[in-house]
């Protein structure tokens, strides 16, 4: 094979590569979701069978360069389709929860192609689902404000600083979620504890 042969080659096989890869080189637009509501599953006819019944009291997101936003439920339709714009959706337990939370105010079914569902694809290395408070205290040494069903109970109490925490406590989450996204793709792998230890899980979240 002579070298002219060989260059034109390569030529060609890249070409090839660029037309099956045309996202390649791209930057990726995502965006980080969260989401706080107003009912526990023992509150709802059906439980965690109906997550649509929970109601939204407060989303916070964060991208670049808007950094971090709150949504309320009145916002929740206008919420969707900003979520729409972006390349990706990162959240932890997005497909199995916060999507079915927003379900209940518009078609959400776009966002799933666009999940990048950290819980989800973490269950699928480990064969368990971890708690992102658990991740974050192993890989970042960093705890949550409060739980669950802290923020329930504080939104349902109408008082106005306790409302404030679950905004508080739900943006904890997010900046939670970013540092782990980002701790993994900058180390490639995150902790994750099991078994009175903590276990290095390589990951592969992408740019």
């Amino acid at each position: 094979m002579t070298l002219r042969y060989s260059f034109l080659l390569a030529l060609l096989r890249a070409d090839v590569l660029a037309w099956c890869h045309p996202f390649r080189g791209l930057v990726v637009s995502e965006i980080y979701l969260d989401v706080e509501t107003q009912r526990l599953s023992s509150e709802v006819p059906g439980g965690w069978n109906s997550i649509r019944d929970f109601g939204l009291s407060v989303a916070v997101t964060w991208n670049e360069p808007a950094g971090f936003r709150e949504w309320y439920e009145g916002d929740a339709a206008r919420l969707i389709e900003e979520l729409g714009t972006f390349d990706r959706v990162v959240t932890f337990n997005g497909v199995r929860f916060d999507f079915e939370v927003l379900a209940a105010y518009g078609n959400v079914q776009r966002l799933r192609a666009k999940s990048l569902d950290i819980l989800k694809d973490l269950e699928r290395r480990m064969g368990f689902r971890a708690k992102l408070q658990d991740v974050a205290r192993s890989t970042l040494g960093k705890d949550k404000t409060g739980s669950g069903i802290d923020a329930v109970t504080w939104w349902r109490s109408g008082d106005p600083a306790l409302q404030q925490r679950v905004v508080e406590y739900c943006r904890m989450d997010v900046e939670l979620l970013r540092d782990i996204v980002a701790h993994g793709r900058s180390q490639g792998f995150v902790k994750v504890p099991s078994m009175g230890k903590d276990w290095t899980v390589y990951v592969a979240w992408g740019s």
